[in-house]
């Protein structure tokens, strides 16, 4: 499942993750370019002791001495004395830091490499350090300034001037940039990922709501322009997603269907009101007879939507202003009845929760097979809960990407609190590219002609852009 994870992950920002690597490469072929290169010289000593006067038992212990001393010449090698001799008026520490000495394992032999930019004045100051480091153990090694030395250092191999450079590494280099930077960008897009809450597959969506996704909804450019689904003459991939949420509601709880549902959402701008809109004209098309009834008294969308007038309907019947068949609208050729939320009340809260709405509710239920209510966002009022708790069921919108996942529980909690039966969930505003990942993607064009299973109103698109 893990492996799942990442290559979903992988896929979904692989040019993100391209465009890392690039980078990557670029940036370890500049730093290569602007590295001055470095040559290697090298040369190899031996340590012995000078038993001439002292028989053969001076000999093997002068052996034993000589070899027990390698690795202290080993570290007096790179020592300031004698990198002193060789620096020429450079500093000395910077030299030191290009002196590498060790003692070969198990023998006495002393091996000296030296790093230069240049791979000639590399050769010549590492056979200038054994040259001086031969002379200074000659000098130290001596009982008086007149006796033989007890230890002498021999070079045995002499540096050659290198004709490769050991760094930069142009193709190495390169590759552990590219990893690096894959690395950096994987880790950040799983941190990322991890750290983000908002609601982004219809699992997660499940999981969060305990309830059943019954759509999915994709984003489409023009759905802020074009809000409804009539354009193209319902044969688009958003029309067929609301014939697939209708066809779902009719298989929520067959011994109690829903006939009155409350559309609403945790927040606003997840496109409750569009939802609500598109469902009822979708069922209508079927041949339900279906009211949408704008309750959102607060901030209104319906009557903007369909391009109907809205300043008398659901609060003057409240208050007793006006009749209820008298407010109801007819909307398209399918005969879809519309009421309008009417004048902003100041409180909605207590209207919605009215004796009064109740009975409006019951009347709505009597006289037609599916009642829609655009509810407010839950979250932010109690407008909506008052409603689920007088209706059959709640429909929750949830937006892709947006909608977080303590947002979407806090909701469910909500609605549970007040007995409220939450029906399913939509989510709304996914994105193309994620359809087969939900696996909600069709693989063809809507060519076939709609109007021939529904036929399509032809009734007039809203021309100002409305907020979704």
């Amino acid at each position: 499942m893990e492996l799942l994870y990442y290559a979903r992950l992988m896929r979904r920002y692989w040019p993100l993750l391209l465009l890392s690597v690039l980078a990557g490469v670029g940036t370890a072929h500049v730093v290569t370019v602007n590295t001055p290169p470095k040559y290697l010289a090298s040369i190899t000593m031996l340590v012995s002791a000078d038993a001439r006067d002292g028989g053969l038992s001076t000999a093997l212990q002068a052996g034993a001495l000589s070899q027990q001393r390698v690795q202290s010449y080993a570290t007096l090698l790179t020592s300031r004395q004698v990198v002193g001799r060789i620096a020429r008026g450079e500093d000395v520490t910077d030299l030191q830091a290009r002196i590498t000495a060790d003692a070969i394992p198990d023998t006495t032999l002393l091996r000296a490499t030296v790093a230069d930019s240049v791979p000639v004045r590399a050769a010549a100051r590492a056979n200038t350090l054994g040259a001086t480091f031969a002379a200074l153990i000659d000098r130290i090694e001596r009982p008086t300034p007149k006796s033989p030395p007890t230890i002498r250092v021999t070079v045995i191999d002499e540096a050659e001037v290198p004709r490769e450079p050991v760094a930069p590494q142009p193709l190495t280099n390169m590759a552990l940039g590219a990893l690096i930077a894959l690395f950096a960008a994987v880790s950040g897009l799983v941190l990322r990922d991890r750290l983000d809450t908002t609601v982004k597959t219809a699992e997660t969506l499940q999981k969060v709501a305990r309830s059943s996704i019954l759509g999915v909804i994709g984003y489409e450019r023009d759905a802020k322009r074009h809000p409804l689904i009539l354009r193209d003459q319902g044969r688009s991939s958003r029309s067929e997603a609301f014939r697939s949420l209708r066809t779902n509601l009719q298989f929520i709880g067959v011994d109690r269907q829903p006939k009155s549902l409350v559309v609403t959402s945790c927040l606003p701008g997840e496109g409750k009101s569009s939802t609500s809109a598109n469902l009822a004209i979708t069922m209508a098309q079927a041949g339900w007879r279906v009211v949408l009834v704008d309750a959102d008294l607060r901030r209104p969308s319906v009557p903007r939507y369909l391009g109907i007038e809205g300043g008398t309907g659901l609060t003057d019947v409240l208050i007793e202003r006006a009749r209820l068949h008298d407010v109801i609208q007819t909307w398209g050729q399918q005969g879809l009845s519309v009421l309008p939320s009417g004048r902003i009340p100041p409180n909605p809260s207590e209207l919605l929760g009215s004796r009064g709405m109740r009975t409006v509710l019951a009347q709505l239920t009597e006289e037609y097979d599916m009642v829609i209510i655009d509810a407010p966002p839950l979250l932010p009022v109690t407008d909506a809960a008052a409603l689920g708790a007088i209706c059959d069921g709640a429909l929750l919108v949830v937006r892709h990407g947006k909608t977080r996942r303590e947002q979407v529980l806090r909701a469910a909690e909500l609605l549970s609190s007040i007995n409220a039966r939450l029906v399913g969930t939509v989510l709304n505003f996914v994105p193309a590219k994620h359809g087969s990942y939900y696996g909600y993607g069709y693989g063809y064009g809507y060519g076939y002609d709609a109007a021939a299973q529904e036929a399509t109103p032809e009734t007039p698109q809203p021309q100002a852009p409305i907020p979704v």
